[in-house]
């Protein structure tokens, strides 16, 4: 189903539910949330409503697991619980408007210096507040992060992290199971609930996520490989270099299967685009985007491309945005798309007022 700024699409199971029943807050038991950097802020609104006002008027546990800026906007949906004033707007600023040096003589940012500023924004946001996101009486959050493997990417280095990551992306290429030999996806896990999924789709570790590693998980699911410096030996999980959760799980594509013998047997997806891509590696594997099985109780919600194309540039923000824009045009694209997410909430807000909701194939 296509409004004026918001898209539905849904797997099978989903959209039989959402024909026969519309959608309703009690439905939900998890929310997933991608990699993507600065696309994320075009949910923004849509974070606003579903944490802020929709879901509150259920009362089930849910599950919030998320990669990259995905895991920072669902850890900013586990503190909004305190009172912390509009959370997500004040995690909407402090992405806007981050800044980092250029040193002479270079081109781009140098990654201690982003690794060093970063980590100053999250501690600015929740640091002595880790307790809070832990003790949300509803959301269970999950981190997902990327632990190097074997010789190379165990620990990061000038020449070795460049030569296990090229073999990362040969084995990746070959199959996907394949890049478990360099790199393996682990989850920091709220202690009170494992994250209610089979995660045996590729090489997986759970641990336990504590004041101690929350906002290390953080950064660590947010490191992007020679953009950010890898995060080492994160508290209670296993020693190693933790890189952005994206590379292993760029867009979640997880088997959400095991929820529809719940109570809350859907999963909401705000999404920035139709397709959900396994692995960062896989973004020119176009084979490896079609929807599977996995998706059967999915629904996805992503702004429209007329909606896409009413922002600056006709394109959401993304990463390029840093090197292509003086930082005041930028700043000002970027708080364009956070203030136009609100029309993608208004649309939704609509949307779930109906007892039948047509939703398109994922």
């Amino acid at each position: 189903m296509s409004l004026n700024a918001l898209q539905i699409f849904a797997g099978p199971a989903a959209r039989e539910h959402l024909a026969e029943r519309g959608l309703r807050p009690e439905d939900i038991g998890l929310i997933p949330a991608a990699a993507g950097g600065p696309k994320g802020l075009a949910l923004n609104g849509l974070d606003r409503f579903l944490f802020g006002d929709w879901l509150p008027q259920s009362r089930q546990a849910v599950h919030l697991v998320g990669a990259s800026i995905g895991a920072w906007r669902m850890a900013t949906a586990a503190l909004a619980h305190r009172g912390v004033a509009d959370a997500f707007q004040v995690m909407a600023e402090a992405y806007v408007t981050q800044e980092y040096d250029v040193l002479p003589g270079d081109k781009r940012p140098r990654p201690e210096g982003v690794s060093r500023r970063f980590g100053e924004i999250l501690a600015g946001i929740f640091e002595g507040r880790e307790a809070d996101v832990l003790a949300h009486p509803r959301f269970r959050l999950h981190v997902v992060t990327s632990r190097g493997r074997g010789g190379l990417l165990a620990r990061e280095g000038r020449l070795r992290t460049p030569l296990g990551y090229l073999g990362a992306y040969a084995a990746n290429a070959m199959s996907r199971p394949l890049l478990g030999r360099f790199l393996e996806r682990v989850v920091f896990s709220d202690p009170r609930d494992r994250l209610p999924l089979k995660l045996n789709d590729f090489r997986t570790r759970e641990v336990h996520l504590s004041r101690a590693n929350l906002r290390g998980a953080l950064l660590a699911s947010c490191s992007i490989p020679f953009w950010l410096q890898a995060q080492h030996d994160l508290p209670g999980a296993p020693r190693g270099a933790y890189w952005d959760g994206g590379i292993t799980d760029y867009h979640l594509h997880l088997d959400y299967r095991a929820l529809q013998a719940s109570g809350s047997p859907l999963v909401l997806y705000p999404h920035f685009q139709r397709q959900v891509v396994p692995g960062w590696l896989d973004k020119a594997l176009k084979h490896r985007h079609r929807a599977t099985a996995f998706l059967d109780n999915v629904v996805l919600l992503s702004p429209s491309p007329d909606w896409i194309a009413r922002l600056p540039g006709a394109k959401l923000p993304d990463r390029n945005d840093f090197m292509a824009l003086d930082t005041e045009e930028r700043r000002r694209r970027w708080r364009f798309a956070v203030a136009e997410s609100q029309r993608l909430a208004d649309e939704f807000a609509a949307l779930v007022q109906r007892d039948s909701i047509p939703a398109l194939p994922l």
